[in-house]
């Protein structure tokens, strides 16, 4: 490695460790993004809301969320998420073949989070209820539902006006794999 380039990459690394420190804490929760933001109560609770959509196109729906920061822990995010969903012609296993379904699933999870600075990381733990109909008219066709376990976890970062964000949310049902979200994402407001 030549010194130009070692020096290129500890000049980078020292300005990232001075920059760091001096970003101010952000308001928003450690699981907060890109949503939009509904409501900013005067207690300090924050409502946001966005929409749900999974790029394979079998998904459509919502997501709100609501928290806000305990006024003695400035660090912590304490809050509450509630999703809609349904999808369309998903293909679902079951012990005699496999066969499509239209699901709605309505899912509530708590979520909690921590901000170091710039950075937040969040977890978030809830249940599902899911109801599956079968696509056509065959009489041997099973619809299906229930309810299971819905948990998470995140991280986002903001540098200046950089907003990254990254989340995984796992459904437990076998059936309801198509559920299953990761998410990556990075902001750049102009």
């Amino acid at each position: 490695m030549q010194l130009s380039s070692r020096l290129a990459i500890a000049l980078t690394s020292i300005l990232a460790l001075i920059a760091i420190p001096s970003q101010a804490d952000s308001t928003m929760p450690a699981y907060g993004g890109m949503a939009k933001k509904l409501v900013h109560l005067e207690n300090g609770m924050i409502v946001q809301g966005t929409g749900v959509d999974t790029p394979d196109g079998y998904t459509s729906g919502f997501r709100l969320t609501a928290g806000f920061t305990p006024q003695y822990l400035p660090r912590l995010d304490l809050g509450a998420e509630f999703s809609y969903r349904e999808s369309d012609d998903v293909p679902v296993s079951f012990a005699d073949g496999q066969q499509l379904l239209d699901t709605t699933s309505l899912g509530g999870s708590l979520v909690a989070g921590v901000r170091f600075g710039p950075l937040g990381l969040y977890a978030k733990s809830g249940l599902a209820e899911w109801q599956g109909d079968p696509v056509g008219d065959d009489e041997q066709l099973q619809r299906g539902g229930g309810t299971t376990r819905v948990q998470g976890f995140g991280a986002r970062l903001k540098l200046r006006h950089l907003v990254s964000r990254l989340e995984f949310e796992e459904i437990e049902d076998p059936t309801m794999n198509h559920l299953n979200l990761m998410t990556a994402s990075v902001h750049i407001p102009f």
